[in-house]
């Protein structure tokens, strides 16, 4: 994985990571506006979304939500997740898959609060009922999943399991909305890594020592 990031960034600079730096700028936007007095309740509206919200409003507004900075972070570590993350999936799978993978995994999570909410907090994988007006946003749960399913397809599963410890270790220790929709963004691709495995083309895992398949 090293060598296909470092020869992509050494041949074509930044031109080799165009998706990520339009998303890191448009996360950059977002955060401008919504920290405005005026342009708070239209980001709200056009990427916020809350378990409290109808399924298909949240669907719409899933696209944007990746990129609306959650309100409680700050905003620096959104952009270095985005630069670091999307910019090595965009180099080594694609730009395509990469956003593919990343609202894959962003919709686990957006689903899962609905799931956790309707078990109730009682449940081991339940969620208190406070947490479905929690403004769901932002690009953890795609970062964490690229970042498995990159370590899957390049066979890193030392750096995939230290990973998921990493998240577990989150909700051991701050039991809330995002580290379980972290979780569940891992048990998805996790599952979808399975799916190639099984029935994906023969070359959808990449060999050890060698760059992607083309």
């Amino acid at each position: 994985m090293f060598w296909t990031v470092r020869d992509a960034l050494v041949r074509d600079k930044w031109r080799a990571i165009p998706m990520t730096l339009g998303a890191v700028c448009l996360t950059s936007v977002f955060q401008i506006v919504q920290n405005t007095s005026w342009g708070f309740q239209p980001v709200q509206d056009l990427g916020s979304v809350k378990a409290v919200d109808p399924f298909w409003l949240a669907l719409l507004r899933t696209p944007l939500s990746l990129f609306v900075p959650a309100l409680d972070l700050p905003v620096w570590g959104a952009l270095a997740q985005m630069l670091l993350v999307f910019g090595i999936a965009e180099i080594c799978i694609g730009w395509w898959r990469t956003l593919v993978i990343g609202y894959v995994a962003t919709l686990a999570g957006t689903t899962y609060a609905r799931i956790g909410i309707a078990l109730g907090p009682e449940h081991p994988f339940g969620l208190p009922v406070s947490d479905r007006i929690v403004n769901d946003t932002g690009p953890s749960a795609a970062v964490v999943g690229l970042a498995i399913y990159l370590c899957w397809r390049y066979r890193a599963y030392l750096t995939g399991a230290l990973v998921i410890l990493a998240m577990i270790g989150e909700v051991l220790i701050k039991n809330n909305l995002a580290g379980k929709e972290h979780l569940a963004a891992i048990a998805t691709v996790m599952a979808v890594c399975v799916v190639r495995a099984q029935w994906g083309p023969v070359r959808s895992r990449v060999p050890l020592g060698q760059g992607p398949p083309p």
